[in-house]
């Protein structure tokens, strides 16, 4: 039975490295596409985390208990002709937490960080194949192209990679793109 999992913003990873290592190490032997590649060290992992905080990434957590069962971060632009705009960036939940709606309840609080940021475009993407393609398309988002032999996989393959876009804004999707 999965425990209660609640939703969180942090403003700084202290204390939890170890926890947010644990959750990288296993996405990824589980064989998510999130920039690493089997096996991945704790190390490496620990490293990682240490460079996300920074003022124009936010990063919401799903806990349950102690653990860290998920987790996205909203990567916001800040270039002066993309204040508008942010990333949806490593969106993972623990394998021993999936198929309870975590990544979709995640992915609404980083839309949700989104507009509290003032932001009206998210954008994200996703290798090709992979469940997360699902998700995505679920919550309104398009497809607005794919890039082919963008990441390479544990078995040396080169995948494809798609490429996600979503107004927040109403306003926009009338508006000469």
């Amino acid at each position: 039975m999965l425990d209660q999992v609640n939703m969180e913003k942090l403003d700084t990873l202290e204390g939890e490295l170890d926890h947010f290592a644990d959750l990288l190490v296993a996405v990824v032997d589980a064989g998510a596409s999130i920039g690493f590649l089997p096996p991945l060290g704790r190390e490496e992992a620990r490293a990682y985390w240490q460079s996300v905080n920074s003022p124009e990434v936010i990063l919401r957590a799903a806990r349950s208990g102690e653990r860290i069962a998920g987790t996205v971060q909203v990567h916001l632009c800040t270039k002066p002709n993309g204040s508008h705009r942010a990333e949806i960036a490593k969106l993972m939940v623990h394998p021993d937490y999936r198929r309870h709606g975590i990544a979709r309840q995640l992915m609404l609080e980083a839309e949700h960080e989104a507009r509290l940021a003032n932001r009206s475009l998210l954008v994200l993407d996703t290798r090709d194949g992979d469940p997360s393609n699902l998700l995505y398309q679920s919550l309104g988002y398009i497809q607005g192209g794919q890039i082919p032999f963008f990441a390479r996989s544990e078995t040396g393959s080169l995948d494809a990679t798609n490429l996600y876009y979503k107004l927040l804004d109403e306003g926009l999707s009338g508006r000469q793109l």
